[in-house]
């Protein structure tokens, strides 16, 4: 919908979601098998680490708070582009857009210090394996995910602010699948440096700083396992951290690629655009319960456990 010069506030936003019909069908099947498996793996590692005690450590609490924050990920991008590709659901609610873009933010920023976190807990049990079990208590997992959560929604709250700020003379059609404070401070006729800059300090500080902390840990680790005389303890350290480098991996390139190409003046056509933040956003959702159900024994056992047992349960008789 075009508008006028006159600025005006908007009520809703319309999702273009830019993608050749002739690659619709493909889209709409990759995001639903996407979104399907990661449901199912990650509530199946949530499940297998409550039921199994011997799961309940720090490592495999921050697991499982990852699998919840895909959980999260998932269900706050995956349904709504679906509705826009499969039923043509494109109107979204200025607050609906917003609450979107905002709880995007969130989880991106919560993985990115969960991360961190994990990179740290492998570092101490690595480094200092004496001091480990002090140092990393159950307690201090739930009170250090609960202080990031909250540092997370202090920090960005001003979007909340900024947005509702913003006024548009030109177009409330966003190309996109999804709702992106980047693109709707473009698309609104409001001086864009000063609210731009704003997600740039927060990409800084909630992306930059954690993947130099995590890069730091690791690289701390592998000089550390280079010093260690056990074949058997160097092959399990190196193990580890190639889990979750994996992990690390799949989180940060996709979105690394989605922030910096447009920072620093290259052009994404916008069909390209909206694959780059499914790659972001939703296949980490996906493959980190495989990842861990394949690299972790434990919860590839606990998995493997909970499918015999069900299979060899008994069935009473009346």
């Amino acid at each position: 919908m075009k508008m006028s010069n006159t600025t005006v506030t908007v009520s809703e936003f319309i999702l273009q979601c830019a993608i050749e019909s002739n690659k619709k069908t493909i889209t709409i099947c990759a995001l639903a098998f996407i979104y399907f498996i990661s449901i199912l793996g990650n509530l199946l590692v949530i499940f297998v680490i409550i039921m199994n005690p011997k799961l309940h450590v720090p490592m495999y609490l921050y697991i499982g708070t990852l699998a919840v924050i895909d959980l999260a990920n998932s269900s706050v991008l995956i349904p709504k582009m679906l509705s826009v590709l499969l039923l043509g659901s494109s109107v979204v609610p200025y607050a609906a857009c917003v609450l979107q873009m905002f709880l995007l933010l969130h989880v991106e920023e919560m993985e990115s210090f969960l991360l961190a976190f994990m990179a740290f807990d492998r570092y101490v049990a690595v480094v200092y394996p004496l001091r480990y079990p002090s140092a990393i208590t159950n307690k201090k997992v739930v009170i250090g995910v609960i202080i990031s959560n909250i540092f997370c929604i202090i920090f960005k709250s001003h979007i909340l602010i900024v947005v509702s700020e913003l006024s548009f003379c030109r177009t409330n059609v966003l190309p996109f699948c999804f709702c992106d404070y980047g693109t709707v401070v473009h698309v609104s006729c409001t001086d864009e440096l000063r609210y731009l800059t704003s997600l740039s300090t927060a990409v800084v500080a909630n992306g930059v700083l954690p993947l130099f902390l995590i890069l730091l840990s690791y690289s701390r680790i592998a000089m550390e396992a280079l010093r260690i005389s056990s074949t058997g303890r160097k092959s399990k350290v190196f193990s580890t951290c190639v889990t979750h480098l994996l992990v690390v991996g799949l989180f940060y390139f996709p979105l690394a690629l989605f922030y910096v190409l447009p920072a620093v003046g290259v052009t994404i056509p916008t069909e390209m655009y909206n694959i780059m933040f499914i790659l972001g956003n939703a296949v980490p959702s996906m493959m980190n319960p495989i990842i861990y159900s394949f690299r972790n024994k434990e919860i590839n056992t606990s998995i493997y456990k909970l499918f015999i047992w069900r299979r060899s349960a008994p069935i009473r008789m009346k």
